[in-house]
């Protein structure tokens, strides 16, 4: 049987090994000049893997029980069983897994030796621009006009975000052209863009903090963590955990803020009655060096500007309604959000081919019989820590597995 695989990323590679066996000849169909390029590009260079804490939560979907129901059936023991096999060792910080050797090249080497060892054929620099299906076979054609044929086919050809490394999007038109729903594609994991001038004040401060993504007044998403402050707006992991839902939003025209938090270790009104007490107990220090206690001076600055206050002013001299504009500047500050970064910054893209169309247990189309489906252009999103590429080895495994005739995954 002729099993093709188109994409030869994290889930197309794993698909591909999956496939492959006595009877079944796969090729992987490679845009790009080598497989796996964007692998390189995960967890800093790092690859973060997986994850140990694993649930369903952390995957974001118009159809989360399917998601949830394709990792479960190869889960993150069966995939480090798996890795362990190909040769790789790791190591682990609190639950996030990654290659002992700390290079995501040693990720991206194992699979790609993995597949050619099991007799697949990687033909790079070969991006199909269509599929046709004519009874029982599968013809592909390629932008150089190269034609292949296949009984099976995989389509794991990415998303939109990191285009650099190969993902242009044009699974999607495949997708769309035989008849697949493509929930809308917006970037995610990416940061947060705003016209504020203030943000030019703070950048390249690293700080604690709770962000809330409103829109209208209602709470879109939240997150808390290592906030980095940018003269574009704002960025770092809690940021680009809610990044999807603001882009949803701005894409569906709704006004969007950012309401944040930058202390929230403290209750709710703590840190009014700590303020008071500097009034009380801290009279004769200016405002600015008590503020530098607790926060980096630029983002003193801000919040100063913010509160309308000045930093040589005695703490003795502030009034009540001081001290709540520089409470509500500290626990409630308030950043309109104009834009997202693009997908040419983006991790990894939220939408894709509906998974309602897509089945579970097989990854097989239920449209079009022989067909299957994999990794990021699927409608499955998972947040920051190695969740996205254990969505491309579930799901991956799941398809190859299926459509090699194999009876497990």
């Amino acid at each position: 049987m002729k099993i093709a695989v188109i994409g030869g990323g994290a889930a197309g590679m794993t698909a591909a090994y999956a496939a492959a066996g006595p009877e079944n000849s796969v090729v992987i169909l490679e845009a790009g000049k080598i497989p796996g390029k964007k692998i390189l590009s995960t967890g800093n260079g790092r690859c973060n893997l997986s994850n140990r804490e694993m649930k369903k939560s952390c995957f974001r979907s118009g159809h989360p029980d399917i998601a949830w129901q394709i990792l479960q059936n190869y889960d993150v023991d069966k995939t480090l069983a798996w890795f362990k096999s190909l040769g790789l060792s790791f190591s682990e910080k609190n639950g996030y897994i990654y290659p002992r050797s700390a290079q995501a090249s040693a990720v991206r080497e194992a699979l790609e030796e993995a597949c050619i060892r099991k007799g697949v054929q990687i033909l790079s620099s070969t991006r199909v621009r269509e599929i046709r299906k004519k009874k029982n076979r599968f013809s592909l054609v390629a932008e150089d006009g190269r034609e292949f044929s296949a009984d099976r086919v995989i389509l794991t050809a990415g998303g939109m975000a990191a285009p650099s490394t190969g993902s242009d999007g044009s699974g999607y038109e495949i997708a769309r052209h035989l008849g697949h729903r493509i929930i809308p594609t917006v970037p995610a994991l990416t940061s947060l863009d705003s016209s504020d001038k203030i943000c030019r004040q703070w950048h390249g401060v690293r700080t604690g903090g709770h962000i809330r993504l409103m829109t209208e007044e209602k709470i879109l998403a939240e997150d808390s963590g290592e906030l980095q402050l940018v003269r574009t707006g704002i960025s770092g992991i809690p940021v680009f955990q809610v990044s999807r839902y603001a882009s949803y939003a701005l894409a569906a025209g709704k006004k969007v803020h950012a309401q944040i938090d930058f202390l929230p270790e403290f209750s709710s009104g703590e840190e009014t009655q700590i303020l008071s007490r500097w009034k009380k107990e801290d009279g004769d220090m200016r405002l600015y060096a008590r503020l530098h206690g607790w926060f980096p001076d630029r983002l003193c600055q801000v919040l100063l500007v913010r509160s309308g206050l000045s930093g040589e002013l005695p703490c003795r001299q502030l009034t009540e309604r001081d001290l709540h504009r520089l409470s509500e500047a500290c626990r409630r500050f308030s950043l309109s959000i104009q834009d997202v970064h693009g997908f040419d910054q983006a991790q990894v893209t939220a939408g894709g081919v509906d998974l309602s169309e897509i089945d579970p247990d097989t990854m097989e189309s239920r449209r079009i019989r022989g067909l299957y489906f994999a990794g990021e252009i699927l409608d499955v999103d998972g947040i920051c820590g190695g969740y996205n590429l254990q969505w491309a080895w579930s799901s991956g495994r799941c398809a190859g597995f299926a459509a090699g005739g194999k009876e497990k995954v």
